[in-house]
């Protein structure tokens, strides 16, 4: 019986339920529903009416109704109107001042810069009337040079953004010449940055474009302290050696990885003067000033090479030789003295020297050749880099005996993208390092977001830097001190003069991993 009345007690709490339910939806029903009908009038809408550019830049642009001035250039006339050509400050200063266009509807421009094209007016005139542009990567330098005769910063910066995100081989040096012309800072530094991780990993043998760099590009790339050397110096004098027998055979190029087929026409000449000495040499004197001399003659196969071109006048090596053997004595007799410079001397004079790490596995290398008594040994496992004094007894005569030497080192590593841009680049501040005999040491902790394949940058400084070298630094101007370096960078790392150079050498890559290397073979196809 119980059981009964509770069931009839929950039935009727169940129609009781539903009751006052059906009550609460008819009331809402019944009712006006005035909360949410006047919270829904009271919240503002946004809502963006894109027929209205449209309409603007069809009717008045494209259709060129109600126009009030006939804008011609490059044998083209545009019917367009003062008060949108006004958002530019070179139309703005022209129908607003005392200028005889102020009064007329007819404005003829002489253009002047080839750059600038019909297209590029186009697009250009058709951007003042959108609140939006289309730029396209293969007319954005043709949009920026018209950008800048029009004085349109807005436009300006999205052409740089443009052609930041699309420097790649083929466009590095069509861009950065570009930002120079124009004065785009922002293009100009990343470009440089882009030339300057990928002239010796991928253009050392890319004749189409390699030879589009000029003489003073080239001179400020190898001039650069950042410059991304794979190998070793010597692989810089052999860039140098191509590059040139492409600029003085422009005729005859070789594909893509091989030998110009007048790239020995400097070691066949017959006659003993120097290239660099002769008429048709003298427009390259100042790119070849720019290597770093002394780390051209540490090892006997290179300077065989150097002899046999007969390219560099042996007097420029005079006093890179007298400096190195100089140091020799010096630290035979334990006189040497702790490395000790600025940034500034560093970057000028030390050895650089690379590699491109493929895979991330151990990895184990040197370069060879004299380095006065150091046998420098270094290591890449998955995540560090690390370098040992190897002193190996067997050949002791030809190391150090010291029981610590000490030298200066700064590790850059730089992973790329499909365009070879840095998508992460990572670089170590100059260490002071001190290795006894077979001691080992960490350079750097890799960041996470590098990965691989990854380019290895190493700077070092094995011996003090000459006194003149030192004593020409005390010269520079405070002004020149406190230049932005990211913005001077070619200068900044120039040396006074070559044969002003610390007193250092390195060496042919040996590999210690299963690979091996030749300063006279680029690592460009372990890319």
């Amino acid at each position: 019986m119980g059981n009964v009345m509770n069931k009839l007690s929950s039935v009727s709490q169940s129609v009781r339920g539903r009751k006052r339910k059906r009550e609460d939806e008819n009331t809402d029903e019944s009712g006006d529903g005035s909360d949410l009908l006047d919270k829904s009038l009271q919240t503002p809408k946004r809502k963006k009416l894109v027929s209205t550019a449209k309409y603007i830049y069809q009717a008045l642009f494209k259709e060129e109704r109600n126009s009030d001035v006939t804008v011609h250039a490059l044998g083209k006339q545009w019917h367009l109107h003062k008060v949108y050509l006004s958002q530019s400050p070179y139309f703005a200063s022209m129908f607003n001042g005392s200028w005889r266009e102020a009064d007329e509807d007819y404005v003829h421009i002489e253009i002047i810069d080839p750059k600038i094209t019909v297209v590029s007016l186009y697009s250009v005139f058709g951007s003042l009337y959108m609140d939006e542009v289309v730029l396209d990567p293969k007319e954005i330098v043709s949009t920026l040079a018209t950008a800048t005769l029009f004085q349109l910063d807005s436009l300006i910066d999205r052409c740089a953004e443009v052609m930041v995100e699309t420097t790649n081989a083929e466009t590095a040096v069509l861009y950065y010449e570009a930002a120079c012309e124009y004065g785009v800072k922002m293009v100009k530094q990343s470009t440089f940055g882009w030339l300057l991780v990928n002239l010796l990993s991928f253009y050392h043998r890319a004749p189409k474009w390699l030879r589009l760099i000029s003489f003073e590009l080239m001179e400020q790339l190898v001039s650069s302290a950042d410059l991304y050397v794979v190998q070793t110096e010597f692989t810089v004098y052999t860039l140098l050696r191509y590059w040139m027998a492409l600029k003085l055979f422009p005729n005859e190029s070789p594909s893509d990885g091989v030998e110009h087929p007048k790239e020995r026409y400097f070691s066949e000449r017959t006659s003993t003067v120097p290239f660099l000495s002769t008429p048709e040499g003298v427009p390259y004197e100042r790119v070849f000033r720019a290597l770093r001399l002394q780390n051209l003659l540490n090892h006997h196969v290179d300077i065989r090479v150097l002899r046999q071109d007969n390219i560099i006048p042996e007097e420029w090596l005079h006093k890179p030789l007298v400096q190195q053997w100089n140091s020799v004595l010096t630290i035979d007799q334990s006189l040497d003295k702790v490395i000790e410079c600025d940034d500034r001397v560093f970057l000028a004079s030390c050895i650089r020297c690379g590699r491109i790490l493929n895979e991330n596995v151990l990895h184990k290398w040197r370069w060879t050749g004299f380095h006065f008594g150091l046998d420098l040994l270094l290591s890449s496992d998955t995540r560090s880099l690390r370098i040992r004094r190897h002193h190996r007894t067997e050949h002791e005569r030809l190391l150090s005996l010291r029981v610590t030497r000490q030298f200066l080192v700064r590790v850059s590593l730089a992973s790329l993208n499909e365009l070879r841009q840095i998508k992460h680049q990572q670089t170590s501040p100059i260490l002071s390092i001190s290795l006894e005999k077979n001691e080992e040491t960490q350079l750097v902790v890799f960041d996470r977001e590098l990965s691989f394949p990854l380019l290895v940058s190493v700077n070092m400084m094995l011996v003090a830097p000459p006194e003149e070298v030192l004593a020409a630094r005390k010269n520079v101007t405070v002004a020149k001190e406190q230049d932005d370096p990211a913005s001077n960078a070619p200068d900044n790392a120039r040396s006074p003069h070559p044969a002003l150079h610390a007193s250092n050498s390195t060496g042919t890559v040996e590999s210690l991993d299963g690979g091996s290397s030749s300063s006279n073979r680029m690592l460009a196809n372990e890319s």
